[in-house]
């Protein structure tokens, strides 16, 4: 599994690392570290990277499984 944060999307509430720091990165005003790269989500955690997907209010994180 895979994930996309789009960083214009991306508004820096910061929940998706409240959800799932073990996933998401934020920097210290709330907004994903992730810079729109393809980031590979660890074994183990695809559940955790939903969770936090589905808490972004703006849709900012596209998942990609498989």
């Amino acid at each position: 599994m895979k994930y996309r944060v789009d960083p214009q999307l991306c508004v820096g509430h910061g929940r998706c690392w409240t959800v799932a720091n073990t996933v998401y990165d934020a920097d210290d005003e709330g907004f994903n570290n992730s810079k729109g790269e393809l980031i590979t989500v660890e074994a183990g955690l695809e559940d955790t990277a939903r969770r936090g997907a589905r808490s972004c209010p703006e849709g900012a994180i596209e998942i990609f499984e498989g």
